[in-house]
């Protein structure tokens, strides 16, 4: 877990220079190749719903913004995060704190923004956060159908998924709350979703927003069928005992690195407010 610390430290450094993480170079290979994502997408059983910048600024999404200091955080950790995962050969990246609050689902969301736009791949976001499902709110507040309807009302996936005006980006929502989310995660019908998602494009990366994990048993239940966690910390709040903690839950060489939310460093851009450890 030192090697954790260090590499917050580093990142906390990095951010008090610069105001954004700065990526180090490196000449190790990032892994084979894949064949290259379609520049332009139709969606012909998807719904597409208008993107909302004004809603997206409002629940603090940034990526959509490249150019902003915040943005260009997130550019960081995605050429990260593509690094690690694309020399491993994953496609699937699980998203989680140890706790409430520490800004998982808003890191998720913002990741999943700035991997789209990297035109090699197309990217499936997907609320497993059964319990509190939420990353719908990010884009829309119309009602509509959810990964509980799929559950138990075998609404079809296409009836679901929508792409939120974004290119190469398709989300697959939550709706209702499940208080048996992990007994859920573990059914049969789920696992044969999940190989799906993962294997059906070769070139697609997808991002599963789940629950915090020192609060419920998902992550652990559900870490056998993802390739890789990214543990999103809250500067000031998450102690290093409940990193530890949630990080010791995870296989070592799955744990894809750390992010450092919500910076109370004196900075006045939103994106002196994100940082990057890698083990």
């Amino acid at each position: 877990m030192e090697r954790i610390k260090e590499a917050l430290e580093r990142a906390r450094e990095e951010r008090d220079q610069s105001g954004v993480p700065v990526q180090r170079r490196s000449n190790t290979s990032t892994g084979a190749a894949r064949d290259p994502a379609p520049k332009k997408i139709e969606y012909t059983e998807t719904r597409i719903r208008p993107r909302d910048d004004a809603r997206l600024d409002q629940w603090r999404v940034v990526a959509h913004r490249p150019q902003s200091p915040a943005g260009e955080a997130f550019k960081v950790l995605r050429t990260r995060v593509l690094q690690r995962m694309m020399a491993k050969d994953w496609s699937a990246l699980a998203v989680t704190s140890p706790t409430m609050g520490n800004g998982k689902t808003v890191t998720a969301v913002n990741l999943a923004i700035s991997l789209a736009r990297e035109v090699n791949h197309t990217v499936l976001l997907v609320d497993f956060d059964l319990k509190r499902p939420n990353v719908h709110n990010f884009f829309t507040d119309e009602p509509g159908p959810g990964i509980s309807d799929y559950v138990s009302r075998d609404v079809p996936l296409t009836e679901i998924l929508f792409n939120p005006g974004i290119e190469r980006l398709v989300v697959l929502p939550g709706n209702e709350a499940m208080e048996d989310s992990s007994e859920v995660l573990l059914a049969p019908k789920m696992l044969e979703l999940v190989e799906e998602l993962k294997s059906r494009y070769p070139n697609r990366i997808v991002i599963f927003d789940l629950p915090p994990a020192l609060f419920f048993d998902d992550v652990l239940a559900f870490s056998p069928y993802i390739d890789a966690v990214l543990m999103v910390a809250e500067e000031g709040v998450t102690t290093k005992q409940q990193l530890q903690q949630a990080c010791g839950m995870i296989d070592a060489e799955r744990l894809c690195g750390v992010v450092l939310n919500k910076s109370t460093a004196p900075h006045t851009d939103m994106g002196a407010q994100y940082g990057y450890g890698s083990r």
